[in-house]
């Protein structure tokens, strides 16, 4: 028996609980987990990263199933799911720990992630520009675990992320 092929993209997009929640329901993601990347601070924790001193966006890991959803498809509903044309802000939430970026693993995925962020840009989706960051993916630090699948153990829990059409 071979072994399931996956991938891993991360994206930040506002709060992580939110995010992850859409994500998890999606055919094809494979796993999703919340956490921190971005900044400098070394296994900051949640309290550091709210901090804004770190540098870190709170961030979720995607591993997905390439043969059923591609990359390009994971960014669509990212984009989706998001208002990418405020800086450092998601609603109510502010920071750069909440600021719209994709995090590229190979040179592919850094050329599909311009090419879906420029599509969306010069769609008639938003009235502003996309500020998404498209960098390199650095090391990316778990949340703890009571962040992990937060609106699953939280069903009322607070999000401020809705997919949009």
């Amino acid at each position: 028996m071979s072994e399931q092929k996956h991938e891993i993209a991360t994206v930040a997009g506002g709060c992580f609980w939110g995010m992850e929640e859409i994500l998890r329901k999606i055919p094809g993601i494979l796993d999703t987990s919340v956490g921190y990347t971005g900044g400098a601070t070394k296994n900051p924790t949640y309290r550091d990263v709210c901090s804004g001193t770190t540098g870190h966006a709170e961030a979720v890991q995607i591993t997905f199933d390439p043969a059923k959803i591609s990359y390009e498809e994971v960014l669509n509903y990212f984009f989706r799911m998001h208002d990418p044309t405020t800086l450092n802000r998601q609603h109510n939430d502010t920071g750069t720990q909440y600021r719209s970026a994709i995090f590229y693993h190979s040179e592919e995925q850094k050329k599909i992630a311009e090419k879906v962020k420029h599509a969306f840009d010069h769609s008639s989706r938003f009235k502003r520009p996309i500020v998404t960051e498209i960098v390199p993916a650095s090391t990316f630090y778990n949340a703890e675990d009571y962040h992990q699948k937060y609106l699953v153990k939280n069903p009322g829990g607070y999000t401020c992320h809705v997919l949009r059409d």
